[in-house]
């Protein structure tokens, strides 16, 4: 099929460039303000508390928690049964593209890439310190003695809870949205196009999309920050577990802006050398790691607990969905669940216009359960390795936590390697893999947050210049730097205190995207043809078991069923015979099957469901009439020159109706001209 964009180029004879990205100045001037002026707010905040400052991150991060975090809890949930109902309905039917598009990439590839985007930096963090900070500190609602191996059960599904479905439901939420609206509406690549189904086209291309952009510009920036800045605690960390520098201020700068230097050589080189490269790399070394702390560790224990940690989550996701700490005597709601989810929030535009991108020609059913159940299974697999041997370390033989209980969760995982059976040399070696990890998480992450941002700030445009994306990644970077200075010790409070704000305004948008999808969803669904089959005649076996039954012999039963079957083809009546899209036009005739076999006498049939109240009733005679069925698309009717408009199942369906009209016009004029020629002729 021609699109438009090859219709103009054969016009003229060249292929038309596609046009140039150009940078949407009232997005990206807006986001950088707000970026450096929060910035410049935790330096001043920082600065202006001193040793206090600690203290100060930590009260402002319990007021925010306290007054936007049941919001959070609420919108987390709900966009986790969102994605369950998109799944389970006819909603899943979907296809992310055209009706004929197939999935751009295998299975195997597929479910590779959501493996890929399961893992970051947060496991790496989070996969021992969380579950032994678990252990002897649970939350009041699980009712568990701790220190226990019940707590120990419990800590993991805890963990879990954090990482699992709850997580990858905000980022399927976005994805699912991005792949809709740009794969089968043709919109652009952008977040302000989640919400057109509710303000329009006018009021998306206005200050109105502008303000979603740059909020979703700065919620990815500070929750990549807050990535950086966790990732650059635990490499300083690891560095000093094995003597080489002593922590300070100065190494946590130093990391940052190498760190920050790599991603910009990855930015630079492009996708398809460093991106790549980076990404299998990375996945191989944290595969590696696991692999060798399974088999040094208790292995076959660690496999059977697997079974087990997947039924204490199961029990842990309803125990937990809607705890919000209100009344609770800790505050562990807000230590984890809050944060975490808060930082979710922020890294939703970031990972799914990743998962969207890689998603395109499955249907919404392939790519919810996809993206849910991946990346939960990796962390399934991660908390178990990492989690449930640290557990297991230290209820038989301690060494991993503090006297009072306090687990230092940036050097958890450089302590739990020197409690495997190993040598100091080979504690050496993975305590470096594990940092070469981290960092390579960092830079692939960094990377493609430039790339999301970039998009972004041009409109959706894919191909954006790359002096642009060095700008975020270099941004980024210091957003990292300069929130770690501001907080001193207090380091990690003022990223959970980022990421709390920063994720406010996002979750807003995320709402509104669903109400969005639920528009257009039942709009599709309404509209989807069901193709049925209509048998005029009994299958097979149905005919076999009636002609047995009226019979008393096998050879009384064979002549039978040679009558039905000469009566049945020979007869005339043989039943609908075509297939068709609508009843008109379906005849009946003598099949052409030889006598003595089972004609196949389907016919299939294009179906709309229609509800009876859109139903009308001729009172003269009876017949049943469509009434007002009419579906209003708020997206109808627009148009975009852009190639993820050609692309799209919309934008296929406008321009398959312009070839027709086209050959209709081409047809009509050319009758024309011929009865006019007959005219001439016959005067």
């Amino acid at each position: 099929m021609a699109s438009h964009n090859e219709v103009g180029a054969a016009s003229t004879g060249a292929p038309q460039p596609a046009p140039r990205a150009r940078l949407s100045k009232p997005v990206f001037v807006p986001a950088v303000i707000v970026i450096v002026a929060a910035l410049s707010f935790a330096t001043w905040f920082g600065a202006r508390y001193g040793a206090e400052a600690g203290a100060a991150f930590t009260a402002l991060r319990d007021a925010i928690g306290t007054n936007v975090g049941w919001w959070y809890i609420v919108v987390v949930t709900a966009m986790l049964a969102f994605c369950l109902w998109a799944a389970l309905s006819k909603v899943g039917n979907i296809r992310l593209g055209r009706d004929d598009e197939r999935p751009e990439f295998s299975s195997y590839s597929w479910f590779a890439m959501l493996f890929s985007a399961g893992m970051g930096i947060g496991l790496v963090f989070s996969g021992v310190s969380e579950p032994l900070t678990h252990l002897y500190n649970p939350p009041a609602v699980a009712d568990v003695e701790a220190g226990t191996e019940q707590a120990g059960r419990a800590a993991i599904g805890q963990a879990m809870f954090h990482w699992g479905l709850h997580a990858w439901g905000i980022y399927a939420i976005v994805g699912l949205g991005l792949a809709y609206m740009t794969f089968r509406r043709g919109r652009p690549l952008s977040i302000r196009w989640l919400l057109e189904p509710i303000f329009g086209r006018k009021l998306i291309e206005s200050w109105v999309g502008h303000v979603i952009d740059v909020v979703a510009i700065v919620g990815t920036v500070f929750g990549v920050a807050t990535s950086l800045g966790m990732g650059v605690l635990q490499v300083q960390a690891g560095l000093s577990y094995q003597g080489w520098f002593e922590p300070s201020g100065t190494l946590l700068t130093v990391l940052v802006l190498g760190i920050t230097a790599l991603g910009t050589i990855s930015v630079v080189t492009g996708l398809h050398k460093g991106l790549r490269w980076l990404s299998n790399a990375n996945m191989t070394l944290a595969a590696l790691l696991a692999v060798v702390v399974l088999l040094l560790g208790p292995t076959v224990f660690l496999l059977r607990s697997l079974v087990q940690n997947f039924g204490e989550y199961l029990q842990t996701v309803p125990q937990l969905a809607f705890v919000t700490g209100a009344g609770a005597g800790d505050t562990w709601t807000l230590d984890w669940t809050l944060f975490n989810q808060a930082w979710f929030l922020s890294w939703a535009p970031f990972v799914g216009m990743f998962i969207a991108r890689i998603s395109r020609g499955r249907t919404i059913r392939e790519f919810v359960l996809g993206a849910l159940l991946a990346p939960t299974l990796v962390s399934l697999v991660w908390f178990t390795v990492f989690g449930t041997t640290a557990v297991t370390r230290q209820l038989t033989d301690g060494g991993l936590v503090g006297e009072d209980g306090a687990v230092d969760q940036n050097t958890a995982l450089f302590l739990l390697f020197g409690e495997l059976p190993v040598s100091e040399g080979l504690v050496t070696v993975l305590s470096v893999v594990a940092i070469v990890v981290i960092t390579l998480f960092f830079v692939t992450s960094a990377d493609s947050c430039s790339l999301v941002v970039d998009v972004l700030s041009h409109n959706g445009r894919s191909e954006t210049p790359w002096f642009t994306r060095v700008f975020w990644a270099v941004l980024v970077g210091t957003a990292g730097a300069l929130l770690l200075m501001a907080g001193g010790r207090a380091a990690l409070t003022v990223l959970q205190v980022s990421s709390l704000a920063g994720a406010a305004p996002l979750s807003i948008v995320y709402v509104l995207a669903m109400v969005a999808l639920w528009r257009m969803f039942r709009l599709e669904v309404a509209t989807m043809p069901r193709y049925v089959r209509i048998r005029s005649h009994a299958t097979p076996s149905a005919l076999v078991a009636a002609a047995r039954e009226n019979t008393d012999t096998e050879r009384d039963m064979a002549r039978s069923l040679r009558d039905t079957l000469r009566a049945r083809n020979g007869d005339g009546r043989g039943g609908l015979k075509r297939v068709s899209a609508t009843l008109g036009g379906l005849e009946t005739g003598p099949s052409a099957s030889p006598a003595g076999t089972v004609i196949a006498d389907d016919t299939i049939l294009a179906v709309h469901e229609v509800p009876a109240h859109a139903t009308t009733v001729d009172p003269r005679t009876g017949a049943i009439g469509l009434g007002d069925a009419t579906h209003d698309d708020p997206t109808a009717g627009e148009v975009f020159d852009t190639p993820e408009f050609t692309d799209s199942a919309v934008g296929a369906e406008h321009h398959s109706q312009e070839l027709l009209e086209r050959c209709t016009d081409v047809q009509d004029r050319e009758r024309d001209d011929e009865r006019a020629e007959q005219r001439a002729r016959s005067h």
